[in-house]
């Protein structure tokens, strides 16, 4: 009888396991799924999905040249709380469209001939680009394998995309 009671009992342990196991395996992926915010890249107008990458170190930047003052601009940002907070503009000479003066908080430095705004204290739930006619725009993403995303191969020139973060 006392048999019998402990193959029951060594039964419902491994039953236990099997089950317990295949929650914290689910659990554990599905929660470091959630971590790592990922961005995406849709039309404006349609809603069109172009594209959606993992964020592992949460960064991202968006390069192109200005179209005023034809020389290249870097804007870099960082996700936090699924919001997109920029981190700096790099660019190398002022002109129409560029930032000239600086808020209160930002700081402006220099980088050999860049110049560098820092210290944006404001959070977006979504940024709004018209890619490149002349020039492309180029998303890069930082991590293990850094990516560099032609916007203008991926949507096409003067779309309006809308990057956000879910």
């Amino acid at each position: 009888m006392a048999f019998k009671w402990y193959g029951i009992l060594l039964n419902l342990a491994l039953v236990a396991l099997v089950f317990g196991g295949a929650a914290v395996y689910k659990y554990h992926f599905r929660s470091s799924e959630r971590k790592s915010p990922v961005l995406m890249i849709r039309d404006s107008d349609s809603g069109k999905l172009y594209g959606k990458w993992p964020l592992e170190n949460a960064e991202f930047s968006i390069e192109f040249i200005h179209s005023v003052n034809q020389s290249p601009v870097r804007e870099k940002f960082r996700v936090q709380d699924k919001k997109i907070m920029p981190q700096e503009t790099l660019f190398y000479s002022f002109g129409a469209g560029m930032q000239s003066d600086i808020e209160p908080g930002q700081i402006m430095s220099r980088d050999g001939d860049a110049l560098i705004i820092s210290g944006f204290d404001t959070a977006y739930t979504e940024l709004n680009y018209i890619v490149g006619t002349v020039s492309d725009h180029i998303l890069s993403i930082e991590g293990r394998l850094p990516m560099a995303i032609s916007l203008r191969e991926l949507c096409g020139q003067n779309a309006h995309i809308t990057i956000c973060i879910k």
